[in-house]
């Protein structure tokens, strides 16, 4: 997802532009680019190939192949540019320029803002959000506020990517810098006046976001996950908190519901707006805007958002859970932020409901007797959100649940006793093993669970079920109509990976062919999004 109209700009200008990450070049004479990619199999001519090292091979390696497919100079450090060299003398090609510097990732991302000129005055306004929970599902509510005050929007997150009405599956949270500098440019060429983005640690860690200026940041939370790349809470905190710099952002929003959101507010460099929705009533200090009066409405809530100078905004969503309360407050104090008057926002809230968008994956309703619902919960801050929300008077909770291999360890028994402790019946089964042993991964959850049940006394029935779509298959044969079904870890994910092959498995589908069998009613529309 490219722009149709390339801007050639002059490769030295380019590295001029983006100062001391640039490292000696040569040839002296560089050429007129057109376009910059980490990936040798998406080279167009014109591009240059940035051949990073990775953690099997370095990037060099497909240099050939980058060159032949029209790549007219190379971004790489010394190894990459000591293989290249290699190669074109083994190979009979002639190599191109070789830009090298210390760390062409970090390179990659300045470089590709200029290439591509992403962030210049026509471009949409951007919005970023950054936490462990929430950041999808604030993303739709915010395209989908800026879609109800007549915006055009695109969108950048884990479940797809919109330019306008295109949209393509995603791969990773954030994608790569030259495509994020890419994808914004091509938003600017259709005109898109606003664009949504998750902006994850990895990407944050990895220079996914590196050259990008968001006009607003938001902040969710932060709670324990991703502990096998950060190691400690208190890294990746300060990863989380690099957004919120005048580097990357010219103003935040940030939830203070929780400790790490106080301490954001207190210490970023940027102009910020503190929003609290009350979930952490009596220990917070006054914010600049405040979720007063929440109620249920239908399935979600209606509250109140209350501005520190007596502003006050009516909203609704109409998804399950408290915590989407919080990500509907975020999204309205995020836009406010960026310059829309309260009275456009509230207008725009009364006309077109937008936070009863559906979001795939994210309490999506499957069924609604028993109530069957599929989550992309996955640790346990989530987990907790996720099952407390969902119990309804005189029905039990039956949830489904495993833990990714390959991921952090230590928050596996810690979801089994959340799940024991909010579920009357837990089904501990596989999420995505990746290259671990499936037993290990259960039997770690399990662990937890078994451990909770015997300390804390608990009533809850825990089960082990696999493989996964038996799993489900067992919660919907255990429920009664007046029962909730919670399937976590997965939400939108349609591939289910074990040991490098990639499983068809759809929880949505898998929920609602087994409530048909059963002789449960699922709800008429489709459980994945066209």
């Amino acid at each position: 997802m490219r722009p149709r109209t390339p801007h050639p700009v002059a490769l030295s200008e380019a590295l001029a532009a983006i100062g001391p990450l640039a490292g000696p070049a040569g040839p002296a004479e560089l050429p007129v680019v057109t376009g910059l990619t980490l990936d040798s199999r998406s080279v167009l001519p014109g591009d240059v190939y940035a051949a990073v090292p990775g953690a099997a091979r370095h990037g060099a390696d497909f240099a050939e192949q980058a060159v032949r497919a029209g790549a007219v100079a190379v971004l790489t450090d010394e190894a990459g540019a000591a293989i290249l060299a290699r190669a074109a003398a083994a190979g009979g090609f002639e190599a191109p320029p070789v830009v090298v510097v210390p760390d062409p990732r970090r390179a990659a991302g300045p470089l590709a803002g200029v290439i591509f000129d992403s962030q210049s005055d026509a471009a949409p306004t951007l919005y970023g959000i950054t936490g462990t929970n929430g950041k999808t599902t604030s993303t739709y509510f915010l395209t989908a506020l800026l879609g109800a005050l007549g915006r055009t929007t695109g969108l950048i997150g884990t479940i797809e990517i919109r330019a306008g009405a295109d949209a393509i599956p995603s791969a990773l949270t954030t994608p790569e810098s030259p495509q994020v500098h890419s994808l914004l440019a091509l938003m600017r060429e259709r005109g898109l006046d606003a664009a949504s983005m998750e902006v994850s640690s990895h990407a944050l860690e990895f220079g996914r976001v590196d050259g990008v200026r968001f006009d607003v940041a938001g902040f969710t939370n932060l709670t324990q996950d991703h502990l096998d790349l950060h190691g400690t809470m208190e890294d990746y905190f300060a990863v989380k908190a690099a957004l919120f710099t005048p580097a990357r952002c010219h103003r935040a929003v940030v939830l203070v519901d929780d400790a790490w959101g106080r301490r954001l507010a207190a210490t970023a460099d940027v102009p910020v707006l503190s929003l609290r929705t009350g979930r952490a009533a009596g220990t917070d200090p006054v914010a600049d805007w405040t979720v007063v009066d929440v109620e249920p409405s239908g399935l979600g809530h209606a509250f109140t958002l209350e501005g520190r100078a007596g502003e006050r905004l009516r909203v609704r969503t109409g998804l399950p859970g408290t915590f989407n309360v919080s990500n509907a407050a975020l999204a309205t104090v995020m836009v406010l932020a960026s310059g829309v008057p309260v009275e456009d926002v509230q207008r725009a809230l009364d006309a077109h409901d937008p936070f009863t968008t559906e979001v795939p994956g994210r309490m999506q309703l499957i069924g609604e007797e028993p109530a069957a619902i599929v989550d992309f919960a996955h640790n346990p801050d989530a987990l907790e959100r996720t099952l407390a929300s969902v119990r309804r008077p005189g029905g039990r909770v039956i949830s489904v649940f495993g833990a990714t291999g390959q991921r952090d360890e230590s928050k596996r028994p810690v979801m089994g006793a959340v799940g024991a402790r909010l579920s009357d019946i837990l089904i501990v089964t596989d999420d995505d093993p990746h290259d671990e042993d499936e037993a290990a991964i259960r039997q770690a959850v399990r662990s937890g669970a078994d451990a909770a049940v015997r300390r804390e006394g608990l009533a809850c029935e825990v089960l082990e079920v696999f493989p996964r779509a038996e799993a489900i298959e067992r919660a919907v044969a255990l429920a009664r109509a007046s029962d909730t079904i919670i399937v976590a870890g997965r939400g939108h994910e349609v591939w289910q990976e074990v040991k490098g092959v990639n499983l068809s498995l759809d929880d949505r589908e898998e929920l609602r062919s087994a409530l048909t069998r059963h002789g449960f009613s699922g709800l008429s529309r489709p459980g994945i999004e066209s």
